[in-house]
């Protein structure tokens, strides 16, 4: 296994983090670079990436957390997510399928209510409540994991 080194994103990243998003099939807005966090191999290679995105709310979101499907398996999201909500000592949320749900919950991030959602994540699973009845799509779930926890 090659070597694996964690950067923050730069505005030359750019293009393969929208490449990455796209591909994987995720939510493309608000992927601003200052905020990303890089998974790359000894060869530079972007092999991962996520980020922490701020809502008007003053809610924070661990957001477009992907790996690449031929790096699958080797830890990579598991170091994004670490070295992530280590940057923000405080509530930290997340929007994910309901098939992740475990995965999130070893980081200290729990299920929550609609009415223990911030704003927007209220807005944005009520219409995806809808789009679920309409596609039979998994379940989205909106988890939290409170600050001040390691």
């Amino acid at each position: 296994m090659s070597e694996i080194r964690l950067r923050p994103a730069t505005a030359s990243d750019q293009v393969v983090i929208r490449r990455l998003v796209r591909q994987a099939g995720i939510n493309p807005t608000g992927l601003k670079w200052p905020r990303f966090t890089l998974a790359e191999d000894s060869n530079g290679d972007v092999l991962a990436c996520g980020q922490l995105k701020p809502h008007v709310d003053g809610s924070v979101e661990l957001a477009s957390l992907v790996v690449r499907p031929d790096q699958r398996g080797r830890g990579l999201a598991r170091k994004v997510v670490e070295t992530l909500v280590a940057q923000h000592p405080g509530d930290v949320h997340l929007m994910c399928r309901s098939g992740l749900g475990p995965f999130y919950e070893k980081f200290g991030f729990r299920r929550l209510a609609a009415d223990e959602m911030p704003p927007y994540f209220r807005r944005v699973k009520r219409l995806m409540v809808l789009l679920e009845k309409l596609a039979g799509e998994e379940k989205l779930l909106v988890m939290l994991r409170p600050g001040g926890r390691r």
